[in-house]
């Protein structure tokens, strides 16, 4: 069985590049750029204002597949955000209009199945344009908006997810296409096997791609979401605090204190009666008392009224 290798904030970033030439274009994605002697992985990502942490978690999945990040706090949303940007610049403006050319250059554009060929490739082309604009124009911008502590309403990470289908198929069905029915004669035979070789290299990036999408992008994508509804619930508590303050509280006598805790404990009057060892009727008196004092009536209201005024802690108490 082979051993994984994973590699850490201290190699050196030649010995990376050395081992694993395939990832060259990840490199130039992260804006990370060729000549860096012999610095560490660590030292080009600062240059390069690049999370060290996020790229190596990028560059360990797409050599061994790890794909566990769920709960990986560590990961740097923009860093990811800018990375998969330069992805998409880098396939829909190079490496497609590459990969055409090298096709129409080994093609007789008079042979019917040659033509065939490129409306194929040319068909494909627009799809995944049209797949990668659409992350473009509603993915990326939620995110940056997630970023700057705003939610939308009407979309989140799982909306996307759902729809977001593979992107490799067609370029599966191009390379067996050109295996199993291209005729090649002796002049056009070399730039047909740098097209394929290309198609071949592209299908495999392609995977990669969508793999950091769905597997690293999108579980810190849902932690961000998380991460922003529970700060918004801390914003308001906060709020509250700054609004009611303690002099509320201050009119409250110990008993009430009690029952409020017991309240928002779940306690029902019974339970509550029995546990301070008063009788139902004093109870419902408190609760009256409660009330009229707070002017709060519901019993989340009185949650929130006892996390802000210190009666229980936030942690304790199931949001």
């Amino acid at each position: 069985m082979k051993t994984l290798k994973m590699y850490e904030a201290s190699d050196k970033m030649v010995t990376l590049m050395r081992d694993n030439y395939h990832l060259l274009q990840t490199l130039e994605s992260f804006g990370i750029h060729l000549g860096f002697g012999d610095k560490t992985v660590k030292e080009m990502c600062e240059e390069n204002n690049v999370d060290t942490y996020t790229f190596l978690a990028v560059v360990n999945y797409t050599i061994n597949g790890h794909s566990d990040f769920n709960d990986d706090a560590q990961l740097d949303v923009r860093t990811l955000l800018h990375y998969l940007e330069a992805s998409h610049t880098y396939f829909l403006d190079y490496q497609l209009p590459t990969i055409r050319k090298k096709l129409g250059d080994c093609l007789d554009s008079d042979n019917a199945l040659g033509q065939l060929i490129m409306k194929f490739f040319d068909d494909y082309a627009r799809e995944i344009q049209r797949h990668m604009r659409y992350e473009e124009k509603t993915l990326f911008p939620y995110v940056e908006a997630l970023l700057n502590g705003e939610a939308k309403k009407n979309y989140n990470v799982d909306t996307f997810s759902k729809h977001h289908e593979s992107t490799d198929r067609v370029l599966i069905e191009l390379k067996l296409m050109v295996i199993k029915y291209l005729p090649s004669d002796g002049k056009t035979n070399n730039k047909l096997m740098a097209a394929l070789y290309d198609i071949y290299n592209n299908e495999e990036w392609l995977r990669n791609h969508a793999n950091v999408e769905d597997y690293i992008f999108t579980p810190a994508i849902r932690r961000l979401e998380n991460q922003l509804k529970q700060d918004k619930v801390t914003r308001n508590i906060s709020t509250m605090v700054n609004k009611s303050g303690n002099d509320n509280n201050d009119m409250l006598s110990d008993r009430e204190r009690e029952v409020i805790v017991s309240l928002v404990q779940g306690m029902s009057n019974k339970e509550i009666a029995d546990h301070l060892c008063i009788s139902v009727n004093t109870v419902i008196t408190h609760r009256r008392n409660i009330a009229r004092k707070l002017q709060i009536h519901s019993p989340a209201g009185l949650t929130v009224y006892a996390i802000v005024n210190g009666l229980v802690d936030i942690s304790s108490v199931k949001l």
